[in-house]
């Protein structure tokens, strides 16, 4: 698969760079991005997909990023991208990410990286899904990856292990009360935004109270 290095960082909303989207292979309607965070304190890259190489060129002339950030182990299926780059994950998602490319660190718990980006794991989607909650100045953005994705405009779970549905439901629990203003997961289906903008205050409680009912009674999603 070929990935020019000149395609552009996009600004899906103000704050916010994207690499190019790129198609889920088993479900085609869902488009997957990197997203590239400006800090003074060092860039960094949430989530692995083709579009980190893609978008190579256009990281450099950032300045490139100090570190690439996992959600969960299945972003390893994409392999190492092209630029150089040291990729971090938590520690029960380790042995599956480095199968496909090499791990320079690991989480094992909630921690802030400087002072803006907070670890939060969120165990359910895998063991080691952990999202990121950054804070930019003006907005506060959670990355989620799939344990938080949009389906058609809809904030969903996406749980895959029944072991891991009350953890799902914990990890739930918590996000429910965080405090943010844009949800960006890995990835979206292709009829709406690569974000979700959080409107009104009660509206991350009632988005992830519907999720906890459906979970709770044995959905998947």
């Amino acid at each position: 698969m070929s990935h020019p290095q000149s395609s552009p960082l996009e600004t899906p909303v103000d704050g916010l760079l994207a690499t190019s989207a790129v198609r889920l292979p088993y479900q085609h309607d869902v488009l997957l991005r990197s997203f590239v965070l400006e800090r003074q304190e060092g860039n960094l890259i949430i989530y692995n997909s083709p579009g980190v190489t893609g978008s190579g060129e256009a990281i450099g002339e950032l300045g490139g990023a100090a570190g690439l950030l996992i959600n969960h182990e299945h972003e390893a299926m994409y392999g190492p991208p092209e630029i150089d780059v040291d990729t971090y994950v938590h520690q029960l998602d380790r042995a599956a990410v480095e199968s496909s490319l090499p791990v320079a660190g690991v989480f094992t718990g909630h921690q802030m990286i400087g002072r803006d980006l907070e670890v939060i794991p969120t165990p359910g989607h895998t063991a080691g899904t952990t999202s990121y909650l950054w804070d930019n100045g003006d907005r506060r953005f959670l990355f989620t990856g799939d344990f938080i994705w949009i389906d058609h405009g809809e904030w969903k779970a996406v749980v895959l292990e029944e072991h891991l549905r009350g953890d799902y439901l914990d990890s739930l629990a918590l996000v429910r009360d965080l405090d943010f203003d844009v949800l960006v997961p890995w990835g979206t289906t292709e009829d709406g935004p690569s974000y979700g903008l959080v409107r009104t205050p009660g509206e991350i409680r009632d988005r992830i109270d519907a999720i906890i009912r459906r979970v709770h009674g044995g959905g998947s999603r």
